[in-house]
């Protein structure tokens, strides 16, 4: 406990004080980071950000919501490189004694080495290359029946639970156990334990975002705690009765080089691939019926023309994106479109505010299913860190989307849904909603679509 309380004093409790000093200067950036309030809808505060410079002045960095700006710097990796374990790099003195006193959490988190959101090449380059086949556009091509049968098994409980017209929460009874059953299922991971999964995810989550209050950071200790203790003992089970599974591949097989992973190694890739496989997407799916539910219009275009589902998930990536944010360390002095960048420095891209850039979306606050440039989106980041699972997202949620509305064309929110509280990731926490009158399991399905991945 007093380890545990003197990491948070030295980082997240600094950085709260210092973040809400900015924010009652009136730091945009700032004012998203410390207020929750404006979070719900941070777009406006987006804006305020938006000059004709490459950069602005953030709560501790500079900050840019270029689209331009973002892409550059995220596929420049000779020149910057993932913050990872140093996201305490200029901290005070006394601060960092602190640190190296209190010692790291006993836990891998997300953004901790050896992840692979927290190391770049060559580490990048190895731990990528073990898991990337199970993430190709063939490999999710297969997968896309399993996961209609799974959306469909779904809806079946959801209508079950909604009868006699009562609402139902549809995050937590099919946009949260849709993506986590088929992550579950291709990783050998019990799906029998989902909803124990969701509630470590959830749990650990906020562990990307800075600034956390003691009682927040307390719980993802203890959640990545649990996370990790279940992770390695499932892959020491694994070593003696491997599957055909990916996480069975990743304890039996070694690199080109004849290297096997280390305990270390295989924990961290196993608990964020897990991880990154149903979080955000979770957050895409209820972001999309979000949408939808306000835009009546672009939900007829859709049930007129199921071709133009893929187009609508990479709208809704864009226009709501599940990341919100990420930020890059300069490994030595460059320039970004011509300002001089030392090395050291953080910088932090707002990728949802780059996704509504004028200059590369019109209308950018519009959501348009029929936009043609949709898919120019940074969604899932770029560079050699671009998401392992663009592909499963992209196809997870048209799957699940379009199965949604088209079995229950009447669907309509029962309430306000409550948006998740962490920064970095953008989602709801709950989205209350009755079913109305469902299309009979006997009519003849639309013509399915193509082009998700």
């Amino acid at each position: 406990m007093v380890r545990s309380a003197v990491r948070w004093a030295a980082t997240h409790g600094a950085m709260r004080l210092a973040i809400r000093a900015r924010a009652r200067q009136g730091n945009a950036d700032a004012e998203i980071l410390f207020d929750p309030a404006v979070r719900e809808d941070p777009y406006e505060h987006y804006e305020r950000l938006r000059t004709d410079q490459p950069f602005t002045a953030g709560a501790f960095a500079r900050v840019s919501v270029h689209h331009a700006v973002c892409t550059e710097v995220l596929r420049d990796h000779e020149h910057f490189g993932q913050i990872g374990g140093n996201r305490t790099e200029g901290l005070p003195p006394v601060l960092q004694r602190a640190l190296r006193l209190a010692g790291p959490r006993p836990s891998i988190g997300p953004i901790d080495p050896p992840s692979m959101l927290a190391v770049d090449q060559p580490e990048h380059t190895r731990y990528r290359r073990l898991v990337s086949r199970a993430f190709s556009a063939r490999a999710v091509a297969h997968l896309r029946e399993r996961t209609g049968q799974i959306a469909a098994e779904l809806l079946d409980d959801l209508e079950r639970e909604a009868g006699h017209g009562r609402p139902v929460d549809l995050v937590a009874r099919y946009a949260s156990l849709l993506p986590v059953t088929v992550i579950s299922e291709m990783l050998g991971v019990p799906v029998s334990m989902r909803r124990q999964f969701l509630a470590w995810g959830d749990g650990a989550t906020p562990s990307l975002d800075m600034g956390l209050p003691w009682s927040t950071h307390r719980s993802v200790e203890r959640n990545l705690g649990e996370l990790d203790a279940w992770f390695r003992g499932h892959l020491r089970r694994l070593r003696q009765h491997p599957g055909e599974d990916l996480l069975s591949t990743l304890v039996t097989s070694a690199d080109d080089d004849g290297s096997e992973l280390t305990e270390q190694e295989l924990v961290a890739t196993a608990a964020l691939v897990f991880g990154a496989g149903f979080e955000t997407t979770v957050n895409l799916i209820g972001n999309g019926a979000g949408l939808l539910f306000a835009h009546p219009g672009q939900r007829r275009l859709l049930a007129e023309d199921p071709s133009l589902w893929p187009n609508a998930v990479d709208e809704v990536l864009r226009l709501e994106s599940p990341v919100q944010r990420t930020g890059r360390r300069a490994m030595r002095d460059t320039t970004v479109a011509g300002v001089p960048v030392a090395q050291g420095d953080l910088v932090l891209l707002v990728l949802a505010a780059a996704n509504r850039d004028p200059r590369v979306f019109p209308d950018p606050h519009v959501f348009d299913v029929t936009r043609p440039n949709a898919r120019d989106h940074v969604a899932f980041s770029s560079g050699i860190h671009f998401c392992l699972g663009a592909a499963l997202a992209r196809m997870e949620g048209e799957v699940a989307l379009r199965a949604l509305f088209e079995r229950f064309p009447d669907l309509a929110p029962a309430g306000t849904g409550h948006r998740r509280g962490t920064i970095i990731l953008r989602g709801y926490e709950s989205l209350p909603v009755t079913l109305g009158r469902p299309v009979p399991a006997s009519a003849p399905p639309a013509e399915a679509s193509t082009g998700s991945g």
